[in-house]
This record gives C-alpha cells, structure tokens and sequence, in this order.
C-alpha cells in the first residue's frame, strides 16, 4: 500500500477520537448521540426539507407538523445508533447475543437463521432501526457477508473493520460486484448475504418499483441472486428498543419458483421486497434515514 501522509493523519485523528469516545459510558452512547444530533436539527434546513418531504409523500402523516416530529426523531436516531453500534462490542458478545434481541416474525423464520447453517440465505434491510449494530448481533448466529461502499482512507477501512465488526463477517467493496468467486464462497459457508435495499438505483442498476405508495429505482441484484441460487430470503428490520437491546422484525422466508420470464419474475419480487419493508418502516417510522432522497 503506498503511503498517503493526509490519510494517515485523518487516521491518527480518528484513532485519537476513538480513544476519546472510549470514555463514553457505552449505555449512554445512543442518547448521547441522539441529543446532539437533535440540538442541531434546526440547522439542517435542507435535510430537513428533504425528510419531512419524504414523509408526507410516504403517506406516514399528511401532517407537516407531525412529520416534522418524526424527521427530528429520525435524525436523533441516526446518530444515537451509530454512537452506539461503535459499542456495541464492549457489550455484546459471541455468550450474550441472544439476551440482547427479540425474534419479530414467524417460527420458520426464526429456524432458518438459527437452525440452518450450511444454508445461504438472503438478507434484505434498509436505512432502517439498527442496522450497523444488526450485521453485528446477527454474525454471531451464521458468517455474514455484507456489501457496503469502501471508504477512500485504506488506513481508516482497516481501523473500522478490526474495531466495528465483532462478529465473523466479511465485507465486500460495492464496486466488487457479485463475482463468481464472493457466490461460490457465500454457498460454501451457508453465510447471510445481507444487502441494503432502498439506495436509488438509478436506471443503470435497477428498475421502478414502488416503495411506499411512489415508484423508485430499485436495485435488481437482490432478485437475481434469489433467481439463480434458490437463496431464501428475510425481509424486515433490525429495531432498537433500549440500550443493547433490539428487535428483529420479519415476515415467512420468502421463496419465489422462476417462471422462466426473468423480467417478470425480477418485478415481482422485487415489489414484494419493497412492499415487506415498505411496512416496517411504516409501523416504526421514527427509526427511518428519511432524509436520504429515495425518490429521485
């Protein structure tokens, strides 16, 4: 790796912050968090605009002064969760894990994750509850494989790979793609591919869907994956109740027989990926990224 002097002091920095943060009681984390992020709310007038938007247009309320509770609350959560999923570690553990989630969903469900570890399955979330800390709680139950977008200081990715994931989890550049080699390794250690679900695609990678009562760009990857490996797959959320303790939200796996139509077979699934999430962001709303523009 050839040296960068700016990257390596932006990494100095942050190992300096973490160190810190370290004096940070780790049941005060989320609140700590969510009350910064919430003193600065009024300042974020253009997020804002965009979360309270998104909202209204959701369907959620039709109430500009409701949805601007639930805007505030959603920020304060984004930033008490992260607070909190960077200690999650010094918390739960490999022993504990499940002291720290409630199963949401039905018993088959709830046996796939557990009881099935040479099967690969599918995982699919959004900006939704949780979901740093879920990759974490989940990788003690079965090897996860998660696509995330690699972050530009190389010394930095290291740092928060060896410092975030406890669990066994591997991840995997968004820029990689789906190669032959990630699929056969993914079948191979029975892992939970897990994939965020509502970034905007755009009309290169995906297709218009509805999500949430208006069409969006939805990624495709997820349903070709299903329709080439036979994967099940778990829909929902990873919701955070109180310190350390969460609730994982589902409905049955998901199974979809090809009809040998590839395109009318991606549609269909993908809008019943999209509707599945589409209702547990409704039933807790505060705990949603609203102010990511979904609906370009």
């Amino acid at each position: 790796m050839r040296f960068k002097p700016f990257a390596y002091l932006e990494y100095m920095l942050i190992r300096a912050l973490d160190c810190l943060y370290g004096l940070v009681p780790a049941e005060k984390a989320y609140v700590w968090g969510f009350a910064f992020a919430a003193h600065f709310y009024p300042l974020l007038a253009k997020r804002r605009r965009v979360a309270v938007g998104n909202i209204i247009r959701a369907g959620v309320t039709d109430d500009p002064v409701e949805a601007d509770r639930i805007a505030r609350q959603a920020f304060g959560h984004l930033a008490g969760h992260i607070c909190e999923a960077l200690k999650i570690g010094d918390v739960v553990t490999r022993e504990n894990w499940r002291e720290h989630i409630v199963f949401d969903g039905p018993d088959e469900s709830w046996r796939l994750l557990l009881e099935s570890p040479g099967l690969p399955i599918l995982i699919l979330t959004g900006h939704h509850g949780a979901w740093e800390a879920g990759a974490s709680v989940i990788s003690f139950s079965r090897p996860m494989i998660a696509v995330a977008r690699k972050m530009n200081n190389p010394f930095v990715e290291r740092f928060l790979k060896q410092k975030h994931f406890r669990g066994d989890i591997t991840i995997v550049p968004k820029k990689m793609g789906f190669s032959a080699g990630l699929l056969k390794d993914w079948k191979k250690r029975g892992a939970a591919m897990t994939l965020l679900m509502d970034q905007h695609a755009g009309a290169q990678y995906g297709i218009k869907v509805d999500f949430m009562g208006s069409p969006a760009y939805t990624h495709t990857s997820p349903a070709r994956l299903h329709l080439i490996s036979g994967a099940p797959i778990l829909v929902g959320s990873f919701i955070r109740e109180s310190a350390f303790k969460y609730r994982m939200v589902t409905g049955p796996p998901l199974s979809f027989p090809p009809s040998g139509d590839r395109q009318s077979d991606t549609l269909a699934l993908l809008n019943e990926i999209n509707t599945r999430l589409s209702a547990v962001i409704r039933r807790f709303p505060e705990q949603y990224l609203w102010a990511h523009k979904r609906w370009k």
